[in-house]
């Protein structure tokens, strides 16, 4: 028996050694490509692009897989850009990226700083990277680059997506109905990063199950009877409908729904009438929604088309006259993270920053499209990694000020870039080779 326990400390031993080498390797190796992928961060930074609009994007994510061996395919489904690369037998790990930026008018201030514009539905657009997309791109470059310079230390297959229009929500679908998972290898795992301005760098954010909720898009028209605004005996006033279908849908979320399940069901806009003394015929409301659940999310839309219905039908509106509820078809699912990749990406990721500087955090409201590839027919476990972009030292001069780091989407979002990107490729590197160690 001591014998065993013996050989067995030893194996344990020589497994501990041989990947404390491997992750000094990839230090080293991201130390190195951090410098190339902070200049292209800085370049994509200053040119910016708008959701299907990623054009000259595209061609740098093309020229920058060519020029490291992948098999590239452009144009996928739009501007996304597809690469492929072999490396001998093993599975396969796809890694995604976001092209496109905002329209926001930058206020950070950096010699880098966007002055690009852009054409928005015919009005002209300050354009801005504000959600951390240029980080991403150049994270993902980096860790290609560092695989690449250590492919010996892994054996697969690599499919990567540098994807439009994940502000839009259009991005991913617009590649799986092309035939993302037919037309290249079928993944074994998915990951992809967000940066967290909420995180110091040097850390990430981890969870197994949800991450960031689903979001649908839900108009109500509401009908009446107009008229003029001195006689409203003689009307159906459509905007009182539509303030106490407001007021009643306030009662699915606390009153419908569980309250161990997180929904949001919030009222964005209301659009109704021309002119003070006079009672329109139509109200429209426009509403976001978010759910964890398909159960979940399947109960506020009744909810609320029969909550419409109601405050209509007890206004005096005929049955075909009731409000008329539209779901927009372009959703964005909830991101599942699968848990036991998460906890493989936790193993991993403790090897190269240590296991204190992964933080457990909790489920989000907002929505990242992250999350359809993780719905497809062929069931690919994902992961989506919350990567800290706020130095250390700036946090704690926020803190004792009493403020937070600017919010994703503002317009002085201004990350830790260096710091950031060296950790993102120090842990995505870490987990493809974990992932697909020989």
């Amino acid at each position: 028996m001591k014998i065993v326990l013996f050989i067995l400390s030893i194996c344990l031993s020589i497994s501990g050694i041989a990947q404390n080498s491997i992750s000094k390797k990839v230090k080293t190796a991201a130390e190195q490509q951090s410098v190339y992928a902070l200049e292209l961060c800085k370049h994509l930074h200053q040119n910016p692009e708008l959701s299907f609009q990623e054009f000259e994007t595209a061609k740098r994510m093309q020229a920058e897989l060519k020029a490291i061996g992948f098999e590239v395919t452009p144009n996928f489904g739009g501007n996304s850009v597809v690469g492929v690369l072999r490396n001998g037998e093993g599975p396969t790990v796809f890694l995604r990226t976001d092209m496109d930026a905002l329209p926001v008018k930058e206020a950070t201030g950096l010699p880098f700083a966007s002055t690009k514009t852009a054409d928005l539905n015919g009005d002209e657009v300050s354009v801005m990277h504000a959600c951390g997309h240029d980080i991403h791109m150049s994270t993902w470059t980096g860790t290609l680059r560092t695989l690449v310079q250590l492919k010996d230390e892994w054996s697969g297959t690599l499919v990567v997506i540098a994807q439009q229009a994940e502000e839009y929500s259009g991005g991913a679908g617009n590649a799986i109905d092309a035939g993302l998972f037919t037309t290249f290898p079928k993944p074994d795992y998915a990951l992809a990063y967000h940066i967290n301005p909420e995180l110091k760098t040097g850390q990430i954010g981890l969870r197994g199950g949800p991450v960031f909720a689903g979001v649908k898009t839900a108009e109500i028209t509401v009908y009446g009877v107009g008229g003029h605004g001195a006689y409203p005996q003689k009307c159906i006033d459509p905007i009182v409908i539509a303030s106490r279908i407001v007021t009643d849908l306030q009662t699915i979320v606390s009153r419908e729904l569980s309250p161990t399940e997180p929904a949001v069901v919030t009222v964005g806009s209301i659009h109704g009438g021309t002119r003070p003394n006079i009672i329109p015929n139509e109200v429209k409301l426009e509403l976001t929604l978010r759910y964890f659940s398909d159960e979940t999310i399947a109960k506020i839309i009744a909810s609320i088309k029969r909550i419409s219905n109601a405050a209509a039908s007890m206004a005096g509106m005929p049955d075909d006259k009731l409000p008329l509820v539209h779901v927009l078809p372009v959703e964005t699912p909830p991101v599942i993270n699968n848990a036991a990749l998460s906890e493989k990406v936790k193993h991993f990721a403790s090897d190269v920053i240590g296991a204190e500087n992964i933080v457990e955090t909790q489920p989000e409201m907002v929505g990242e499209d992250f999350g359809k590839y993780g719905r497809t027919p062929e069931n690919i476990p994902i992961c989506l990694i919350w990567l800290g972009s706020t130095s250390p030292e700036l946090m704690k001069q926020l803190e004792a000020e009493g403020r937070r780091p600017s919010p994703l989407h503002s317009p002085t979002l201004a990350p830790d870039y260096e710091n950031t990107i060296r950790t993102g490729i120090e842990v995505m590197t870490s987990n493809v080779i974990g992932l697909l160690k020989k």
